[in-house]
């Protein structure tokens, strides 16, 4: 059975939802959930939730699966039960012991510059391959 946790939407365990889901507030999913799903608030994947979606929301907790990717505006969970493929976009990431994840995750610290750019611009200007040094010397 769904817990009530403070949440506005609780998509509960045997349910399914397919669809778009728009929520000014925090929904919580321990049901099945196909479509497209956005929140201004926390958005919470519970152990028996199934989720195949991109998830765009403040705050996301993993402890279900996941197929999509997550943009997270403040900070991702990914609890021990958690099982993800697909992408992570945000400021801050936890990640349990026991998490099962395929594919990429980009930690950008709140910027809004592109973070190669960021990475490189702290390393430095002199960013010359071994080969274009290897050529001045000669």
């Amino acid at each position: 059975m769904a817990r009530d946790d403070g949440h506005n939407s609780i998509i509960g365990e045997g349910s399914i939802f397919e669809g778009q889901f728009y929520i000014a507030g925090s929904i919580r999913i321990d049901g099945k959930f196909e479509g497209e799903i956005k929140t201004d608030d926390t958005l919470v994947v519970g152990e028996t939730g199934k989720v195949k979606t991109n998830i765009h929301a403040n705050n996301v907790m993993l402890a279900g699966t996941l197929i999509g990717d997550i943009f997270a505006r403040n900070e991702v969970r990914l609890a021990e039960s958690g099982k993800m493929l697909g992408d992570i976009n945000a400021p801050v990431v936890h990640l349990s012991k026991g998490v099962v994840m395929k594919g990429n995750i980009n930690i950008n610290a709140g910027n809004k510059k592109d973070i190669q750019k960021l990475v490189e611009e702290s390393y430095g200007s002199s960013l010359l391959k071994e080969s274009d040094r290897q050529d001045k010397k000669d």
